[in-house]
């Protein structure tokens, strides 16, 4: 059997739709959302300031002991102002499919990231996801919050931050 996590957040924030939108799907500000610890860059040409349906990029990132590792996603699917979709190409996960969903509310935007995805290496990668990549994931969404409220302003009602994470077994899968 094999293991796919989940993470999901949902985030309100004080912004018009068309606001987050112009934000969120200009790839080059995935820079300014990432903690600093991931040193993360962006290989090769600057990518268009808006995404698109198959478009690539790919990062140098450093998760672990500064080691770098190449990722590159491609984008699945967009609906402008509602939805993009992006996935692993090639990187450290077997999987990563992540859905940008945006949801215009009174007052402004929730926003929601559900996160598929699934570690390499079987029962050795889901030994590193209880004791390390659940904690850095966590880190790395909590801080992207915290970034959000610094560059939009907090919601009037206080929202924690919350980060779901949870399993699906799936059989017939290596």
């Amino acid at each position: 059997m094999s293991k796919i996590y989940v993470l999901k957040q949902v985030h309100k924030i004080p912004i018009s739709i068309d606001e987050a939108w112009n934000f969120f799907s200009d790839p080059r500000n995935l820079l300014t959302i990432t903690p600093p610890f991931l040193q993360l860059k962006i290989k090769g040409t600057a990518p268009a300031k808006q995404i698109f349906k198959g478009q690539e990029i790919t990062y140098t990132v450093k998760p672990l002991f500064s080691i770098p590792l190449s990722w590159k996603t491609e984008v699945a699917e967009v609906i402008p102002g509602y939805m993009f979709v992006d996935y692993q190409v090639k990187g450290p996960y077997k999987l990563w499919h992540h859905r940008h969903i945006f949801k215009a509310i009174s007052d402004g935007v929730e926003m929601t990231d559900i996160v598929n995805y699934r570690l390499p290496f079987g029962w050795f990668g889901s030994l590193a996801h209880s004791i390390s990549i659940k904690k850095k994931l966590d880190e790395i969404f909590t801080f992207r919050s915290l970034k959000i409220n610094e560059l939009f302003g907090e919601w009037p009602e206080k929202q924690e931050v919350k980060i779901i994470f949870t399993e699906k077994e799936l059989t017939g899968y290596s």
